[in-house]
């Protein structure tokens, strides 16, 4: 009996000391999940603070040059937007310490809508500040939809190894009439409207659309050597090859009258603003702003790829 009652005490002793150790286990999991889950939101509210502190209006203390950043692929879901670029230009020109305006660029261009919208408000902000310069400077790349933004500005600097121009419009897309053929594929089309199919990559080439779409293309093709022209005025040289979508080095742009001359941010800040300090106004989207603009850019794509086939863009 003696026996029985200490295995009984052991037992319910063992169960205690486990519950105990259970209950503390799923104590310290909790404790854990929280402390990273209030860590999250801390680092979350941190870098929302300092995007607002970096995009908010940038009163500077003192004469300096105003930097604003131009990479990427220009479109309207990307950080070299129309809307993101034209605020930093205005802010940048708004600061009464702003001795000049750089718009550093390296893109290989993108929307022909959204480099005219840049183009137009650069032009616009130099007519309402015209005692405040804006100078372009090339890095890498600066082609096509880049350009199309760059010759609004008072002179253009590249580097000798830079590639300018590609002052050209394409349209591409795929056709998959043969391989749906050997697959035995039947391509189903209804439409209401004769050329609501129109450049459908699942039929075959309407020679009538084809002439429609190479039509549009030479008409946004010509915008943009009109605006080419209207920024560059007399500089450009007459070549017959300067407005074939061909690419030249940085040098060779110089020398076509498509760039003014050689310089890098610092050296235009030095030496042709003579404001060597640099503030940056480039703005950044804070995540949420980045999802809400792609959510709504991807409807307004999934909307377009319905009516319109193939994709249109300055390169």
């Amino acid at each position: 009996m003696a026996q029985e009652e200490k295995n009984w005490e052991r037992e319910t002793l063992e169960k205690l000391a486990f519950a105990a150790l259970k209950e503390q286990t799923k104590t310290r999991r909790w404790g854990i999940f929280f402390k990273l889950l209030t860590f999250a939101y801390l680092t979350f509210l941190l870098l929302m603070v300092f995007e607002w502190q970096v995009n908010g209006d940038l009163i500077s203390e003192g004469k300096h040059t105003a930097l604003v950043q131009l990479e990427g692929v220009i479109d309207a879901k990307g950080e070299a937007s129309a809307e993101s670029i034209t605020g930093a230009l205005q802010s940048a020109f708004k600061d009464r310490n702003t001795q000049g305006v750089i718009l550093r660029i390296n893109s290989p261009g993108g929307s022909p809508v959204q480099s005219g919208i840049i183009n137009d408000e650069v032009r616009r902000l130099r007519g309402v500040y015209p005692n405040t310069p804006l100078y372009v400077v090339v890095e890498d790349v600066c082609a096509s939809g880049g350009y199309f933004v760059a010759v609004a500005a008072d002179k253009i600097y590249v580097n000798k190894a830079s590639l300018v121009g590609s002052i050209g419009v394409l349209m591409d897309g795929f056709g998959f009439t043969g391989g749906m053929e050997k697959l035995g594929v039947e391509r189903r089309l209804l439409t209401a409207g004769e050329n609501k199919g129109f450049m459908d990559p699942f039929s075959p080439v309407d020679p009538k659309q084809k002439e429609y779409a190479l039509g549009m293309l030479n008409d946004i093709h010509q915008q943009f050597i009109a605006v080419v022209k209207q920024g560059r005025g007399k500089r450009l040289k007459d070549d017959p090859e300067l407005f074939s979508g061909l690419v030249w080095t940085g040098q060779k742009a110089v020398e076509l009258g498509l760039a003014d001359g050689y310089g890098s941010v610092e050296s235009v800040a030095r030496d042709v603003i003579k404001a060597e300090a640099i503030v940056d106004y480039t703005q950044k989207a804070n995540p949420l702003e980045r999802i809400a603009k792609r959510v709504g850019v991807a409807a307004a794509e999934s909307f377009a790829e319905l009516t319109l086939r193939g994709n249109l863009r300055l390169r």
